[in-house]
């Protein structure tokens, strides 16, 4: 079952887990005839049945290879973009290349699921790996910043596959009751990393240079997820040779075996992976991204005509992916069982809001520190790393307590609630008087409710499909989220460029124009300033109160999750890949032998 109305998935919830939960038999017909895109779910379930011990534990290191590379690489590679573009003068690009790799982050994260379901999970993660590699390599031998932004939107490509697909070969390897803690763990990396990951990277710019710092992971990449590839390669490979894949007639290599014309062939992958609704969905998401990231440096900010007409057009395009997906589209990327299914739209719109409130608090969060606070850089560096130590540590905490729970909306609430109140104290600790370790407090409960609330949500979504739908309905709520972080940094800093100059010119009212005017543009200014200055004490103030209304908005928006979460069924993890079809991880559906356990 990919959906379910609220009903439907309300009396599957109270259900004893002996029962075998039942399709509709529409729904049935509607997955039927989907199965020609699914041919990478069906080679997965294949390869689940030659695994031995070792290797599956072999499977197992490949993922937690995979899980640290992506995790050293995301602590430490950003840091070289400044120097990369400073050596060819083009510093000041680069807010216009991370938007443009924050736009193919989000939207390359369905068209990689459509890619894995429709060949296989092995065929993507080799996909992935090629545009890591070729990303860095471009990136590496640059001779120009343009150059440099091409490699940045290559690999760009290859950094949200890899996130991505480790989720979903995840979701296609655990049980429900595991799943949480699985996929936990791959964020395990980070608590090291956070720590160590600025001295990695300080090291490689001082002996030897920013072009070695992206040119290793050309060999760090594929020598750590070689294994994984391997393995699943190997695994598939043997399963077919057992004879245990069965393809349907329409799959991609059935017909690329077969003597027919070379454009049906094409027709044919065009229309699995709805190639026409993953163009109309990322040209939509990219219009409605980037007037969002560009208003706060675009000439005229939102009065700019040219920020309007893309926000409209592609709100407009998003409503034209709406009508194709739901009305033409035969292998649709959204499909309208989706729409109803309750768990996937709450999760979507709980990652939203859930970002929306985080970047309203986290996007000057490092500048206001650095000016309110009479912390070190280095301080300040491990200040901002608290948060996501807490949500790995907190996250491994939550997985752990749903294997012995076998339920995740505890975790949910909670976790929700928890962050709710994080975000609230920060009301009263974000002043110049405000306490360090209260300060320090409000983002370990941020990450403590955020580290439970992630995996929850996700979980409970991927609980609520088929296996045939899990790929995809992961990447529909991560790219929701990222969309979220977006409309977040956007309302941050429309709050910061129309509150900050008045309140200047309120505490500073000495201060000629052009003084307010380079404090506003330069946070360097105000920390070269003792503490005690008048001036300094004066931007402290400003900052305190334009902090205190981004937080108070965070504050609100933050209820909002909470709501949300409150409609989501409480699904039984137990031994099954999913909730609602009875499917082990072979695909093999048969009656539960748990014992009864309803809903307390």
């Amino acid at each position: 079952m990919s959906s379910l109305s609220h009903k439907d998935e309300a009396s599957l919830d109270e259900r004893n887990p002996e029962e075998r939960p039942r399709l509709a038999a529409s729904l049935v017909e509607e997955l039927e005839a989907e199965q020609d895109a699914h041919v990478g779910v069906k080679k997965v379930e294949a390869a689940e049945k030659v695994y031995g011990r070792y290797s599956k534990w072999f499977l197992f290191i490949g993922l937690a290879l995979a899980s640290y590379i992506y995790s050293l690489d995301g602590s430490t590679t950003y840091t070289y973009l400044a120097f990369a573009t400073s050596a060819f003068g083009g510093h000041s690009l680069i807010s216009s290349i991370q938007v443009a790799q924050s736009i193919i982050v989000a939207c390359g994260k369905p068209v990689i699921a459509k890619l894995a379901d429709a060949t296989s999970r092995a065929t993507a993660y080799l996909a992935v790996l090629i545009f890591y590699v070729v990303g860095y390599i471009v990136i590496a031998s640059a001779n120009n910043v343009g150059t440099v932004a091409g490699g940045i939107i290559i690999y760009a490509i290859g950094y949200t596959g890899l996130q991505l697909l480790t989720q979903v070969i995840i979701a296609d390897i655990t049980v429900l009751k595991w799943r949480g803690l699985v996929s936990s763990l791959t964020s395990a990396p980070f608590i090291i990393n956070a720590f160590i990951g600025a001295n990695i990277s300080s090291a490689v710019i001082e002996h030897a240079g920013w072009r070695w710092g992206y040119g290793m992971f050309a060999i760090l990449v594929p020598a750590s997820l070689a294994p994984l590839i391997i393995t699943l390669f190997w695994a598939e490979h043997k399963a077919k040779v057992l004879g245990l894949v069965n393809l349907p007639e329409g799959a991609l290599e059935v017909v690329a075996s077969r003597k027919v014309p070379l454009a049906q062939k094409i027709w044919r992958f065009t229309e699995q992976l709805d190639l026409v609704g993953l163009v109309l969905l990322g040209a939509a998401v990219a219009l409605i991204l980037l007037p969002l990231t560009l208003s706060q440096t675009a000439k005229g900010g939102w009065h700019n005509g040219s920020m309007i007409a893309m926000l409209v057009i592609g709100i407009v395009l998003l409503g034209v992916f709406a009508i194709w997906d739901l009305r033409f589209a035969s292998r649709p990327v959204i499909a309208r069982r989706f729409l109803g299914n309750v768990s996937v739209v709450a999760a979507s719109w709980i990652g939203f809001f859930d970002f929306v409130s985080f970047y309203l608090t986290y996007t000057y969060l490092f500048s206001f520190v650095l000016v309110v606070k009479p912390w070190s850089l280095v301080d300040a560096n491990y200040f901002s790393s608290t948060q996501t130590v807490a949500l790995t540590v907190f996250g491994i905490l939550a997985g752990g307590l749903m294997r012995y729970l076998r339920r995740y909306k505890y975790l949910l609430v909670g976790g929700l609630c928890i962050r709710l109140l994080g975000v609230g104290l920060m009301i009263h600790s974000r002043g110049a008087q405000g306490s360090d370790a209260e300060l320090v407090w409000t983002q370990i409960l941020q990450g403590m409710g955020g580290g439970f609330a992630a995996v929850a949500s996700q979980v409970g979504a991927q609980a609520s499909v088929t296996h045939a739908d899990v790929a995809i309905i992961t990447a529909v709520v991560l790219l929701w989220t990222e969309i979220g972080g977006a409309v977040g940094s956007a309302i941050a800093g429309a709050i910061w460029t129309n509150t900050m100059p008045d309140k200047l010119a309120k505490y500073l009212p000495d201060l000629t124009q052009a003084q307010r005017d380079e404090l506003f543009g330069s946070i360097t200014d105000v920390t070269a300033l003792p503490r005690g200055d008048p001036t300094r004490e004066g931007v402290i103030s400003a900052y305190s109160d334009v902090m205190k209304t981004m937080v108070i908005a965070a504050t609100v928006i933050s209820i909002v999750p909470i709501i949300l979460a409150l409609f989501m069924p409480n699904w039984y993890l137990g031994d099954k890949q999913n909730a609602v079809d009875a499917a082990d991880l072979t695909g093999e559906r048969h009656v539960d032998d748990e014992p009864d356990h309803h809903d307390a």
